[in-house]
């Protein structure tokens, strides 16, 4: 039985092919697409309970297609990238991602994400129809704002990933290091992490 249907999109071939197969053997329906414009084609056909986006594409981007998924089909989308810069990291939260995911990461590693995403997807979709609106955080938002579906913990930690090219595990141990020697919880430490990256990315903040 299925796990759920899930859109990936990836204009690398290589990596497409490998995270469809690996989502496949791990019980999903995979529905995959190398390009933005068919990524949204599919979505209409197919209706997926979730979408994994690559973000920087050519054509449309991974940004464009989250934003048509969030508006018109309200389908849950989670971004795999090997970018976390402030832009970018600022992109993700405002479009309201359920989960960031910064590559290099292997298919035992975005199982359990993905897994994941669809248990806070089945769970909001339970909990009554949410407006696509209520899925961004508003302009105005504190930087301690960050959208409900997205985990603090993996943002912080992908930017760790991305900041001093560590791998996954490195990175969160990092983490970890960094909030026992603030007397801060992990979730709280990761918090603080995203807050200064977010505000790093405001306009006028730099430079």
């Amino acid at each position: 039985m299925s796990k759920g249907k899930i859109l990936v999109v990836d204009d690398d071939r290589l990596v497409l092919a490998t995270l469809s197969y690996g989502l496949t053997q791990a019980g999903f329906e995979v529905i995959d697409a190398d390009n933005g414009d068919d990524a949204i084609l599919l979505a209409r056909e197919h209706r997926p309970a979730l979408a994994l986006l690559d973000i920087r594409m050519e054509g449309l981007t991974g940004f464009d297609v989250a934003a048509y998924l969030r508006e018109y089909l309200q389908t849950p989308f989670m971004f795999l990238s090997a970018f976390a810069d402030e832009a970018t990291v600022a992109k993700v939260m405002e479009l309201g991602a359920v989960a960031y995911l910064v590559k290099p990461l292997d298919i035992s590693q975005i199982v359990p994400a993905v897994e994941a995403a669809f248990a806070r997807s089945t769970a909001q979709a339970g909990a009554a129809a949410t407006p696509a609106a209520a899925l961004q955080a508003p302009a105005s938002a504190a930087p301690s704002e960050l959208p409900v579906q997205l985990d603090a913990t993996a943002l912080a930690v992908g930017i760790l990933m991305h900041r001093y090219s560590l791998p996954r595990d490195e990175a969160l141990s990092r983490l970890m290091s960094l909030a026992s020697a603030d007397g801060h919880s992990l979730p709280e430490q990761a918090r603080r992490i995203v807050d200064a990256v977010e505000l790093l990315a405001r306009p006028g903040q730099v430079g």
